[in-house]
């Protein structure tokens, strides 16, 4: 099995602290930078599954380091370099506590909260009638709380972020307005690759004052994309849409018992499992993007994470 990177243990000159993600290690520099270590580590049902996945942590980081740099110019954000496949290093920001959920479609969530009578929204009504995978007239926002971890997050209208003060009626205005032009952005890069992207988070912070975007973007752990070709046919016969994100690692843990519930084991993660996933990961890189991906040397890899974020933190 190839060598992947699920524990990181690094202490850069002037760190701080360290905090660990499901996925994500990120290393406060100074209070003034961050460095953010993509691991290879995969979770799904909020529980960090076994094994490591080779070349997820270098796809999931470029993707989102693509697309920061195809948005910047519509709003600031944290990246300052990316000096390692599987590192970004940036701007440390105090980030809000909602995460801006764009959705253009009923689907996931929201679909089985329709389906189960709910016509309403994070405060936004719904009409009767509608189904599975249908497009809404325009994206709509849907914030939801930034839980504790090991905690769920949970949906928040407009009106309660701003009566419970969590932010300010003039951050979240700016707020909702970058959400939704950087949907209308990745929306239009994703027509170009015959895809349609579904829905996505967005997390936000403030840097001097200044709003910054942070964390990752457009990736598959964080979105859903529908293959445009075929979307309408499939729709009108309400069969399942095409769908590149993660959900095949969900699928694949359901249908051997798992959704995370107390009592269930995670299936075992064979080695033909592990390569399977990565395999997949790396064609939904190749599909966003639209490039081959090149895997990076897996000999060492700590080390050369270490040496190229020592370099970078150098000249900061």
């Amino acid at each position: 099995m190839k060598k992947a990177v699920v524990k990181t243990n690094f202490n850069f000159a002037g760190q701080k602290e360290v905090y660990e993600g499901k996925v994500r290690d990120v290393y406060n520099i100074k209070n003034q930078y961050i460095v953010m270590v993509v691991s290879d580590r995969i979770s799904a049902f909020d529980v960090v599954l076994p094994e490591g996945i080779p070349y997820k942590g270098q796809v999931l980081n470029q993707i989102a380091s693509k697309f920061l740099d195809a948005t910047s110019d519509i709003c600031p954000n944290w990246k300052i370099a990316s000096p390692d496949p599987m590192v970004t290093v940036g701007h440390r920001c105090d980030s809000f506590a909602v995460e801006m959920i764009v959705r253009a479609y009923l689907t996931g969530s929201s679909w089985r909260d329709y389906k189960a009578g709910s016509r309403e929204i994070c405060g936004i009504e719904l009409p009767d009638g509608m189904k599975e995978h249908q497009v809404f007239p325009q994206p709509i926002i849907t914030p939801s709380t930034k839980a504790e971890q090991g905690a769920h997050d949970e949906n928040i209208s407009r009106e309660e972020i701003l009566k419970q003060g969590i932010v300010s009626e003039e951050d979240y205005v700016i707020l909702e307005k970058y959400a939704l032009e950087l949907f209308k952005r990745g929306t239009e890069i994703a027509a170009e690759k015959g895809l349609i992207l579904v829905d996505t988070k967005y997390e936000f912070g403030k840097k001097d004052d200044e709003i910054y975007l942070i964390d990752e973007i457009h990736t598959p752990d964080s979105s859903r994309y529908f293959y445009a070709e075929g979307y309408q046919e499939r729709f009108d016969k309400g069969e399942q849409q095409r769908q590149l994100s993660k959900e095949f690692v969900r699928e694949w843990l359901m249908e051997n018992g798992f959704q995370g519930q107390d009592g269930q084991q995670v299936p075992e993660m064979t080695e033909e499992v592990v390569n399977n996933i990565s395999e997949r990961y790396i064609e939904l890189y190749e599909r966003i993007i639209g490039e081959k991906f090149v895997k990076v040397d897996a000999e060492d890899i700590q080390e050369r994470i270490e040496n190229n974020v020592k370099n970078m933190l150098a000249r900061l």
